[in-house]
């Protein structure tokens, strides 16, 4: 039986162990999905492959390490340099990223979008900030520290210091890319920032899945559409199914069985 988990930190809250399990059981896939709490994301390769894993995820914060853990790297993951799905085959590790393609289709619904607010500038913001210009998107990045900016900086995107930025213009999507309200009540940016900013957007959006943060509630409490970070958890699982499996299965099938995991 193949073994496959999601490394992170925090981790416990993951559901991708049940709906890659949903998929494993309904479809008769001989594999089982875990956790495991990696606190050093240096070790990510190390503790890969001392547990036997055939196949990972990977979230917060570790998908930079990720990417410096692999030995192939398909084209998107390399040149955003974020990694979130790997696979073992004949004892390297191939390294992929289906944050991206997954939060496109999860922003298919805002149609008339095209400028975003990226609120942080991890490795979730590089993947997704980079299809989104792809896409014909103008993305503007803000985070607390300078030093994750220098990416965006060389990538041709409009940054800031969350601190020091003043809005010259509105946008259409605001996006939460942070860990911000997972764990706790805090917003990703200062709350007179946000009220400046949120009532000219057309919609909210929140990475984080399966709660209400803080940043979603202000948003709510502005008359804004939000959106939590649920279709791009699945969008991405299918996608990273599709490697688990040797895509054996169509992504309808793979996306039947997984949906199931948001209703139960």
């Amino acid at each position: 039986m193949q073994q496959f988990a999601i490394f992170g930190n925090p981790v416990v809250h993951s559901k991708s162990p049940l709906m890659h399990n949903l998929v494993f059981k309904h479809l008769n896939y001989s594999a089982c999905y875990g956790r495991y709490l990696l606190e050093d994301g240096a070790l990510l390769r190390k503790k890969f492959l001392d547990l036997g894993l055939k196949g990972i995820n990977i979230t917060v914060p570790h998908k930079e390490h990720a990417y410096q853990a692999c030995d192939f790297l398909d084209s998107f993951a390399q040149k955003v340099g974020a990694v979130n799905t790997i696979i073992e085959k004949d004892g390297k590790l191939h390294g992929y990223n289906t944050d991206a393609p997954g939060f496109l289709k999860a922003i298919a619904s805002f149609q008339e979008s095209k400028t975003v607010l990226f609120l942080g500038a991890g490795g979730t913001a590089r993947s997704t900030s980079m299809i989104l210009q792809d896409e014909g998107y103008s993305v503007t990045i803000l985070n607390r520290s300078k030093e994750r900016l220098k990416y965006f900086e060389e990538k041709g995107f409009e940054t800031a210091l969350i601190e020091e930025f003043q809005p010259s213009s509105s946008f259409d999507l605001i996006i939460n890319m942070t860990s911000a309200g997972l764990q706790d009540d805090s917003l990703p940016a200062p709350k007179e920032l946000l009220d400046t900013l949120i009532p000219q957007a057309k919609a909210c959006i929140d990475v984080i899945y399966g709660k209400e943060t803080p940043f979603l509630k202000l948003a709510k409490e502005h008359n804004i559409p939000t959106k939590d970070g649920s279709d791009m958890l699945l969008y991405q699982g299918v996608i990273a199914c599709e490697y688990f499996t040797n895509h054996k299965y169509t992504t309808q099938e793979i996306e039947e069985e997984m949906k199931q995991a948001f209703i139960l």
